[in-house]
């Protein structure tokens, strides 16, 4: 046998061999069956079921640029950078929202979750003549929880809104609500919600309160309220104890859809004061204050929003504006707003008119 033979005989064994090893390392796997998401139309649309789980899930939120002007809504007196006068400027923020659904059935009712939470950039809006703040310059705010709770059947626990608000109902669809304001709102809470059947439901909350108004003992707040609803509208009425200063405040609500495009709403509240102006709930001036306003709907895009508060106190606030659906989940609501403080034990006589531009887009 020659060199040559030799050579070409110990190729072919090796490629042989090596043909035999890829034949043996290549191994085709059986395609795994695609899992797409299963929409869940139980709660809702937007809701999706959380694969291998039997919880439907949604996630939604918005991104929010509000821009505002004047003596309520802007910045005044800040230190010009040049020559140290005093000037005014835009209060601006910028927010995204995120937000999340959970529901599922369970034998004993449907357990449900929502959290909101809510990151800013901007400034703050306000009177800086005493040169003590730098809040007016732009910048990040601390990211905020603004729910976060749990629900199973009735009773609902976590990070809510106080049910002083959420029950009986915000003081319009305006923006700046609160030129009166009606109550605070963060607070930890257990509540109970109950169904009666008929329009005619109950509410009881225990809450922490937040800030100066949290709590001071293993006493907490409460909360009871009772609504009925029908087709014309509503009567609600709340009623909140502070267990820090003992002192009680309720509210009454009355809502009318006057028409297909008109909704109306106008709320009393009373509250004591013997220990301290102002709690947890009685944020007003004096023992009482009033609201009232609506919705009139022009057309399928656009609507016209008003509200008008006035409390014991003498503070006057006047609230209008219109919001504009640009295209499907794009809002810009322009908002003008006028307030007067008379003269009172409370405050010196002051005014104001601002206003605000909104641009919103929900998802």
């Amino acid at each position: 046998m020659n060199i040559k033979s030799l050579l070409l005989g110990s190729a072919a064994a090796l490629i042989a061999v090596s043909g035999a090893r890829a034949a043996d390392a290549v191994v085709v796997a059986e395609p795994e069956p695609a899992q797409y998401v299963k929409i869940c139309d139980v709660y809702g649309a937007g809701y999706f079921y959380i694969p291998g789980t039997e919880t439907c899930l949604r996630i939604g939120g918005y991104i929010r640029y509000d821009i505002g002007a004047g003596d309520r809504e802007g910045v005044q007196n800040v230190t010009d950078h040049q020559d140290g006068s005093s000037n005014d400027t835009y209060w601006k923020q910028a927010r995204f929202t995120l937000k999340t659904w959970t529901g599922q059935e369970t034998e004993f009712g449907t357990l449900k979750t929502y959290t909101e939470t809510r990151f800013n950039f901007g400034n703050s809006s306000g009177d800086y003549s005493d040169g003590t703040s730098d809040n007016w310059q732009a910048r990040n705010s601390s990211v905020t929880l603004n729910f976060a709770w749990i629900q199973l059947g009735g009773l609902r626990v976590g990070k809510d809104e106080s049910a002083f608000d959420t029950f009986i109902g915000y003081a319009g669809n305006v923006i700046d609500d609160t030129i009166v304001g009606y109550g605070s709102f963060d607070t930890n809470a257990i509540e109970y919600y109950f169904d009666a059947g008929n329009g005619l439901s109950f509410v009881a909350s225990l809450e922490e309160g937040s800030g100066d108004y949290t709590i001071d003992s293993y006493v907490p707040h409460v909360v009871g309220g009772v609504k009925y609803t029908q087709g014309w509208g509503a009567i609600t009425g709340v009623l909140g104890y502070d267990s820090n200063y003992e002192e009680v405040a309720g509210k009454v609500r009355l809502d009318v859809n006057a028409t297909n495009e008109l909704a109306l709403f106008v709320m009393g509240g009373y509250g004591t004061d013997k220990n301290n102006d102002t709690n947890f709930y009685k944020l007003w001036d004096g023992n009482w204050a009033i609201w009232g306003g609506g919705t009139y709907k022009i057309n399928e895009k656009t609507s016209f929003n008003v509200q008008a508060s006035y409390d014991e106190g003498k503070t006057l606030g006047l609230v209008a504006n219109v919001a504009y659906d640009i295209v499907p989940g794009l809002t810009v609501t322009a908002e003008v707003d006028y307030y007067n403080k008379a003269d009172s034990i409370y405050h010196a006589s002051d005014d104001g008119l601002g206003g605000i531009l909104r641009f919103q887009r929900s998802f």
